[in-house]
């Protein structure tokens, strides 16, 4: 496990926080969340340290995280952003399509963000995804501005190394059904 300090990320990576809760979470029977290995294929070993040295990617993978919370079904990618400008190219044509299609079941798809410069992450709901998504598509703007974002999804008091987002995830589920 990496190291890290009350400066935030430093010594630990965005991925292996969410890692951390994912477990934190399985241990407490609040949730099953697994990480989705992006599919590649070897090209080139090392023949002493039996370590691929070359590899290409398989095929599309869909998101980072996929599991179940309480029941429902849900999937989230996990971004990093070092700017106040978030650019879409980050979030793929077939990783929207999955989104959407887990949302149409029944279950909840989301971003999580993670702004470094100001060490804050964001629960981006799948609708907004889409709403930003649709306008880069149809000739708009192909990013968004954090000021763009609604502040009551920003999870600002992170108690490192846990991101805790199941508490955005119900506020998501109680938006949903009001």
């Amino acid at each position: 496990m990496a190291t890290w300090n009350s400066r935030g990320l430093r010594g630990s990576s965005f991925e292996e926080m969410i890692n951390h809760t994912n477990q934190v979470y399985a241990e407490r029977k609040l949730a099953m969340i697994q990480k989705i290995p992006t599919p590649i294929t070897p090209v080139r070993f090392d023949e002493h340290t039996r370590h691929i040295t070359l590899a290409y990617f398989d095929k599309q993978s869909t998101v980072d995280y996929i599991g179940a919370v309480q029941g429902i079904p849900v999937c989230f990618d996990a971004k990093e952003c070092a700017k106040a400008t978030f650019p879409l190219q980050n979030v793929h044509e077939h990783q929207v399509s999955f989104m959407e299609k887990i949302e149409e079941q029944g279950g909840v798809s989301f971003l999580l963000i993670f702004f470094t410069d100001i060490e804050q992450c964001y629960y981006m709901r799948f609708e907004e995804l889409k709403k930003f998504y649709d306008r880069g598509q149809d000739g708009g703007r192909k990013s968004f501005r954090r000021e763009e974002l609604d502040p009551a999804y920003f999870i600002t008091d992170i108690p490192f190394p846990f991101i805790p987002y199941l508490e955005m995830l119900s506020k998501d589920l109680e938006e949903r059904d009001s």
